[in-house]
């Protein structure tokens, strides 16, 4: 699971600041943007701090680009989870952000075109929220998506995409589905 946090992040980051051997600021803001996807999509409390400290940590080196490029992570983290807004830390970064970050918060916000996905769990989750917030997503994406937070153990995304299933469930008259869809909300739940 961790491997699959930075496998969105560390390319990501440490290919924006190029040289052979990267930074210790470097590497401590990619490992604090996995810790944070990992606490933020199993709800633990401690997602916050961890996010502050990476954001501080790239902000030291006065690159708006790359803080941009941390406020889109968090983004795509919420757009998994179904918290859909206009990403906010983003948007007061967007003067000096690059065009490869635009173009992914405007396909965050279901405006841009699509993107290729990659293999790794979280591209496909976040590519399923993107679906589900232009209104094109399918029974079989957000069964996907169900499936893919269980897995991961997600329950911040999984408790989302069940919401999402629930209100299907219940809009379509079957009783039964949305009872155990119910169960399942409560056992995540605690």
């Amino acid at each position: 699971m961790r491997l699959a946090c930075l496998v969105l992040v560390v390319p990501w980051l440490l290919g924006a600041c190029g040289g052979p051997q990267p930074a210790d600021w470097q590497l401590s803001a990619a490992q604090s943007l996995g810790v944070f996807q990992r606490y933020y999509l199993t709800g633990d409390a401690r997602a916050d701090a961890e996010f502050a400290f990476a954001r501080r940590e790239l902000a030291a080196t006065g690159r708006e680009d790359l803080v941009a490029r941390a406020e889109l992570v968090r983004c795509a983290a919420r757009t998994a989870s179904l918290e859909f807004d206009d990403c906010p830390g983003f948007v007061a970064l967007k003067p000096g952000a690059r065009a490869e970050e635009l173009a992914y918060a405007g396909y965050l916000e279901g405006k841009g075109p699509s993107r290729e996905t990659r293999d790794d769990v979280l591209s496909r989750l976040v590519a399923l929220g993107v679906q589900l917030r232009k209104g094109e997503i399918a029974p079989a994406g957000i069964a996907q998506a169900v499936e893919i937070a269980s897995a991961q153990g997600w329950r911040r995304p999984l408790l989302a995409w069940l919401g999402v299933q629930e209100k299907r469930a219940r809009d379509a008259g079957d009783a039964d589905a949305a009872a155990r869809i119910r169960r399942r909300i409560d056992l995540v739940s605690g």
